[in-house]
């Protein structure tokens, strides 16, 4: 039987990584800083919002944010499922949540490529 663990756990890091470091920092600058006016009012406009997703460093920066928080949360809801005596004993429910991740994954480059 194929063990899915060695490929999830780096993905489930990283999200942890992205969602506990950047989005903390994001909430933080456009909740208190930019209303405290630590920034300029044009620091969160949209055609520099714009430039930084068209650009290819940028892009794989937001890929990376939406898609590895996917993989960190397939990663508990099947792990709580198994702490709760649920449904994820049966190997389809494991596979379902990892299938789910990795299809908002493969959504989410496609959509940062179409910028």
């Amino acid at each position: 039987m194929l063990k899915l663990e060695p490929i999830v756990w780096p993905l489930f890091g990283l999200g942890m990584l992205v969602g506990g470091l950047l989005y903390p920092a994001f909430l933080l600058v456009a909740t208190l800083a930019q209303p405290l006016g630590v920034l300029s009012a044009d620091a969160l406009s949209f055609e520099r919002a714009h430039a930084l997703a068209s650009h290819p460093i940028g892009r794989v920066v937001l890929a990376a944010a939406i898609a590895f928080p996917l993989w960190a949360g397939a990663h508990h809801v099947r792990h709580l499922s198994i702490d709760l005596g649920g449904i994820a004993r049966d190997a389809w429910f494991g596979a379902l949540c990892y299938a789910v991740a990795l299809a908002g994954s493969v959504l989410a480059v496609m959509a940062v490529v179409r910028l």
